[in-house]
């Protein structure tokens, strides 16, 4: 089961997914259209397997709204076997970061009230995020930090092709700790070239955090950013699914402790 999918095996080689919100089927059509476009735009473009769409399904008994079908990728996701202490792992996730980044985004912007846009517009978020948050964390200081991070400046970057959504849960890891797979490409999109710098907060220790920096090469501003963005999701994983899904939420904490320790 995921957050936004109920996701049931077909076989060896392929995944039903069942969207878990949405009320109007002419307007889950739509999503799933617009995901799987999105996902088929990441297939092949870096040597790291994504899943392939392959059917959007009518709505029927049992189930009345529009459900997808994609390739089942094999292995097993960062918030069952952690990659945070491995090197080789932070250098293939920025050979992936990079190789997103090559993808055109056709003369496109980024567009929406999600992350990868102007970083203080998620200022009425953030302000849910600390009330629903007290009695789990130390929201004053957290609020403190988010003061700072909203004044960051976009600087001189333009948009690029961004995964978006680069968190454990989507990312695969191998028995040597390395990078097998991403799932969840239906997000795909221009964004704010620091947005998918979120994973060095998400997936990788301090020491393994430095070589992914390192193998990228963004600019101080940039990397900055990268921790905003980070910052800004992880602070809803916390209170969002701390009853509904811990582990999600543990993802969170482990994140904004990652964050609060990190001078860099």
């Amino acid at each position: 089961m995921g957050t936004v999918n109920a996701i049931f095996r077909i076989g060896s080689q392929f995944a039903a997914r069942f969207p878990l919100q949405g009320e109007d089927p002419g307007a889950v059509l739509q999503q799933l259209q617009a995901e799987s476009d999105a996902a088929a735009k990441l297939v092949g473009r870096t040597r790291f397997p994504t899943p392939e769409p392959v059917a959007i399904g009518s709505p029927g008994p049992g189930y009345g709204l529009p459900w997808s079908v994609q390739t089942w990728l094999p292995g097993v996701v960062a918030t069952g076997r952690d990659p945070g202490d491995s090197a080789g792992f932070a250098r293939d996730l920025a050979e992936f970061v990079a190789g997103v980044r090559m993808i055109s985004t056709g003369g496109k912007n980024f567009e929406g009230p999600g992350r990868g846009g102007v970083i203080a517009l998620h200022d009425e978020w953030m302000q849910m995020c600390f009330e629903r948050s007290a009695g789990l964390l130390d929201v004053p200081r957290l609020r403190q930090v988010w003061a700072q991070m909203r004044e960051l400046p976009r600087g001189s970057d333009v948009d690029v092709t961004s995964h978006r959504d680069l968190i454990p849960g989507n990312m695969l890891v191998s028995g040597e700790g390395r990078l097998a797979g991403v799932l969840d490409a239906g997000g795909l999109g221009p964004a704010d070239p620091a947005l998918d710098l979120v994973g060095a907060w998400h997936l990788l220790d301090a020491a393994a955090r430095k070589v992914f920096r390192e193998s990228l090469r963004p600019d101080e501003l940039q990397w900055q950013r990268g921790r905003a963005w980070a910052f800004q999701q992880a602070m809803g994983l916390v209170w969002y699914y701390a009853n509904s899904n811990p582990a999600m939420s543990r993802v969170g904490r482990r994140t904004l402790d990652r964050l609060l320790a990190d001078s860099s």
